[in-house]
């Protein structure tokens, strides 16, 4: 089960950088709230599978369920109700504007992650 992948680490630290990245310069109504939501989903699955070998699947639905989760939390305002507003890194990790539109960028990132993970499969199996 536990199993150090490098490649997935990688992408990780990559993706990391890309979203620190989006969050410190891009101020645009697209790539900031947007892509940088499609990417998260990603960046959290290949964390995952850096360290565990689980299944494509079931880790994809359960990061797309966590994401949603937090999208559900930033409606209920949780930063605000722990009394963390006024801290940056509460605010960057959890969030604090709930929009509908994000469930469907955190979807976009599941399927992107399945059709790569899919076409990874199949060409491994091609070879």
């Amino acid at each position: 089960m536990f199993r150090f992948q490098k490649k997935y680490f990688f992408i990780t630290v990559l993706l990391f950088f890309t979203e620190i990245a989006i969050a410190v310069y891009m101020h645009d109504g697209i790539i900031r709230p947007y892509i940088g939501d499609v990417l998260v989903v990603i960046l959290i699955y290949c964390f995952i599978r850096s360290f565990l070998n689980t299944p494509i699947l079931s880790t994809t639905i359960a990061v797309l369920l966590f994401s949603y989760s937090i999208e559900i939390l930033q409606y209920f305002k949780l930063v605000k109700l722990l009394g963390l507003q006024k801290s940056n890194l509460a605010n960057i990790v959890m969030g604090n504007s709930f929009q509908w539109i994000d469930f469907i960028a955190y979807t976009a990132g599941a399927v992107i992650v399945i059709w790569f993970e899919r076409k990874k499969l199949s060409k491994e199996n091609t070879v």
